[in-house]
């Protein structure tokens, strides 16, 4: 993984072009060390690109943000999440770029709303690439090649920043943000199943249309966990997610997001979001004997716990010593449940999507066009 991670990095300038980027297909060939085969004969495919802006009170930074994107995006969406500073209303009468389009939701729907807005919109569109950049201007628009390079040469479905990469500029993040992340990202890795993503509330991203085709808008997270979220949606369709160093970049910027008031919410949806992916990938899809390890390591270490600390309340209230017989039917059980519950926790790292659900998604329409 850590080859494609920087395979990912390298973006051959000769692929952009104006309004979009083209990808050299080949029916087989090696790029950046990884072999990528594909049915047809050789060929250039041209990829149309776009850029979503979720906009709220973000007046005084969007329209540099709209600048600093280059030619080779094809469109611009502008999503006025009901923002009561008229953002809409501000890019149309400040940005003269072409390329924008101005989306409006009635009612403010956050973050994830306003970009599955402008993800329908790309879609209609015909667009092939859909980039998520915030309006805030912490995000350079210089890194949208950076990030469209994995998906344009198959080697990802979804990119996104990871400002974690450069350990030597982490110290204009602030404390508080550093600290949440790194939680958030431990977290994240159990019920997403991307153990190798970090940084997931970077919302820095890219994806490609066959995957947008396939998630359920109405059913991901509309605020916050949006990005979180999104990974959870992205592993169940086994799509191949990868990260892109990037500069964590603060200004004056408002930010209305309190720790404190999202703890609760994130902890609850982790949890559920882990229960979901265990279920789906280890039993609804099929069983392993990963699906035999995590029940059977949490029982036995349950029993091993109670157990234990009934005969040690036991000990104190008689002061009789337990046994060794007791002491071994406490700690093995205890012992047992936990190698269990670490062998599937390696399994299910081993288990990282790696093949991109974009590759697959061309194989299965150039058979079905060789068929016609």
């Amino acid at each position: 993984m850590a080859l494609l991670n920087l395979a990912a990095l390298v973006l051959d300038k000769s692929l952009l072009t104006d309004g979009g980027m083209e990808h050299v297909c080949a029916s087989s060939t090696e790029q950046h060390g990884h072999k990528v085969v594909t049915p047809d004969a050789p060929r250039r495919v041209s990829m149309a690109i776009a850029v979503v802006i979720p906009c709220y009170r973000v007046t005084q930074h969007v329209c540099s943000v709209i600048q600093g994107i280059g030619p080779e995006v094809s469109r611009i969406y502008a999503v006025d999440d009901a923002c009561p500073d008229g953002s809409g209303d501000w890019v149309e009468k400040n940005c003269a770029d072409p390329r924008v389009v101005v989306l409006r939701n009635a009612q403010n729907q956050g973050v994830g709303g306003a970009v599955m807005t402008g993800y329908r919109a790309a879609l209609a569109d015909g667009m092939d690439i859909v980039v998520k950049i915030d309006g805030d201007g912490q995000m350079d628009p210089g890194m949208v090649p950076d990030l469209v390079g994995p998906i344009v040469r198959g080697l990802a479905d979804y990119t996104k920043g990871n400002r974690f990469f450069y350990i030597d500029r982490l110290h204009v993040m602030p404390k508080i943000r550093l600290f949440g992340n790194a939680v958030l990202s431990l977290m994240a890795k159990l019920s997403t199943g991307y153990w190798d993503i970090v940084d997931p509330t970077n919302g820095y991203t890219a994806i490609h249309r066959d995957v947008l085709h396939h998630l359920p808008f109405d059913k991901i997270s509309k605020r916050y966990f949006f990005e979180t979220d999104m990974l959870f949606r992205l592993n169940i369709l086994g799509a191949v997610p990868i990260d892109i160093p990037m500069d964590a970049k603060y200004g004056d910027e408002i930010s209305s997001l309190k720790i404190r008031h999202i703890v609760g919410e994130f902890l609850y949806k982790h949890t559920r979001n882990f229960t979901k992916r265990i279920f789906y990938n280890y039993y609804l899809r099929g069983m392993s004997l990963a699906s035999l390890e995590l029940p059977l390591g949490i029982l036995m270490l349950i029993f091993g716990v109670v157990y234990g600390s009934i005969q040690w309340g036991k000990t104190l209230a008689t002061g009789v010593a337990a046994t060794a017989g007791t002491v071994m039917l406490s700690a093995l059980p205890v012992v047992i449940g936990l190698q269990l519950i670490l062998a599937f926790l390696a399994h299910d790292i081993s288990s990282v999507p790696r093949r991109p659900f974009q590759l697959l998604k061309y194989r299965q329409n150039a058979s079905r066009r060789r068929k016609e």
